[in-house]
């Protein structure tokens, strides 16, 4: 009988993690101390933003991600929003975009300056209102320019135009807050976790929910689209209140393909994937390790590679598009990570070890462009196209209904009058 290791070859096997030196950290940030479920933290090419504790109002901090160092307290802040800032993410097609929200109900569009902040920011681009209670996620959408998508406390999910700074339409499927959104590659199609514990697919062009779990033995707290593989990532608690990661198909969520138990530790895990790579990232708040896997369409579908481990707790990670990567270090991923109580935001890079320092064309592969495949417009457009032909064939099925009705109808009264003819001429009898 011939051994086989455990393990398929690959060129991400010995991937490992290294923390930036002090030099190059973000020192004496004051990261903010809510206890939402999210990062607190966004980072682009040219960027780092950081929610801040704030006395009133909310506040996030823009520092050039070129300038790590001690922070100055008097650095300018974007303070425009009322009440706490919950999420924010940068535009992935303009680096000088970011998107915010808030306590205060209301979405915010920020651009900030060429080189940074020079002064405090009140004033956005745009102020989104539509959701009737605060609102907790924020998602670009990953291949049109302008269109957002917001998740609030009302249970509601709305789909923002930001050429004309209103909703193009609401998504009303769920019955208790959203925990997570994630978008496929082409953004098509859409995956919640929610806290009535169902997992579902929505096509978010209509609204209309295409696959749905009820995660009774396995509780979903976060999900996230495995690139073009047809899977969902998620990560919960069994029912044994230990940490699970599992992976679904998204075509059919009546069960998941695989569950893999975690640990006993209680801080959710946060799952980022990388779809060049096909590695999945697990890190868990509140704790320092960052353990990673490579996946697969073929059995085991997920295999431990190795874990980063650092003895200073985790609150978030904000992650380095790849263009922002050093590919003469070899680096595939890069996380910033926001460590509360030493108010530092350190770099882990995660490196492939490689003796050449020429360019590696193997562990770089295509990936996302910069450049948006469609205008919001455009979008739009397609989405009210999709909401005519629904009309139409729910009208046609209505025609039909109304048809049939009319048939039985017609039956009835011819019954009834031969019921009466022969009332008739029985009393002529």
């Amino acid at each position: 009988m011939s051994w086989h290791p455990t393990y398929k070859s690959s060129k991400f096997r010995n991937v490992y993690g290294k923390a930036g030196n002090r030099e190059q950290c973000f020192d004496g940030i004051p990261i903010t101390r809510n206890v939402h479920d999210n990062h607190f933290c966004a980072v682009n090419a040219k960027f780092l933003a950081i929610v801040t504790e704030t006395a009133g109002g909310g506040s996030f901090l823009v520092i050039p991600v070129n300038k790590p160092g001690r922070f100055d307290p008097h650095h300018p802040k974007v303070c425009g929003h009322q009440g706490g800032v919950l999420d924010i993410k940068w535009n992935p097609f303009t680096d000088n975009i970011i998107a915010s929200c808030s306590e205060d109900c209301s979405v915010r569009i920020w651009e900030i300056p060429e080189g940074g902040l020079r002064r405090n920011m009140s004033k956005a681009m745009l102020e989104l209102y539509g959701h009737s209670r605060r609102v907790g996620l924020i998602e670009w959408h990953p291949t049109c320019c302008g269109l957002l998508f917001s998740a609030g406390y009302d249970f509601k999910i709305l789909i923002w135009n930001l050429e004309e700074g209103a909703p193009v339409k609401m998504i009303d499927c769920h019955s208790d807050v959203v925990l997570c959104m994630s978008f496929n590659t082409d953004g098509s199609l859409l995956a919640t976790s929610c806290k009535d514990k169902h997992l579902r697919v929505i096509e978010p062009r209509s609204g209309r929910v295409l696959q749905e779990a009820d995660c009774k033995s396995h509780r979903v707290n976060r999900v996230v689209f495995l690139g073009n593989m047809k899977r969902l990532a998620t990560t919960g608690v069994s029912r044994w209140n230990t940490r699970q990661v599992a992976l679904w198909d998204q075509e059919d969520l009546s069960m998941p393909i695989i569950e893999e138990e975690i640990d006993g530790l209680s801080g959710l895990l946060f799952p980022f994937y990388d779809a060049d790579t096909h590695m999945l990232y697990l890190a868990g708040k509140g704790d320092g390790n960052i353990r990673y896997y490579e996946v697969s369409t073929e059995k085991p579908y997920l295999q431990y590679l190795m874990e980063f481990r650092s003895p200073a707790p985790q609150k978030g990670l904000g992650v380095m598009p790849k263009h922002g990567l050093d590919v003469t270090t070899c680096e595939v991923f890069r996380f910033y990570k926001l460590v509360t109580l030493k108010g530092l935001i350190e770099p882990i890079s995660m490196i492939v070890p490689r003796r050449s320092e020429t360019y590696q064309e193997d562990i770089y592969p295509m990936t996302a462009s910069t450049e948006p495949a469609v205008t919001a417009d455009d979008c739009v457009s397609v989405m009210s196209l999709s909401q005519l032909l629904r009309m139409f064939f729910r009208q046609q099925d209505e025609l039909k209904r109304l048809r049939d009705e009319l048939v039985q109808k017609d039956v009835r009264v011819q019954q009834l009058e031969l019921e009466l003819n022969n009332l008739r001429n029985a009393k002529n009898m």
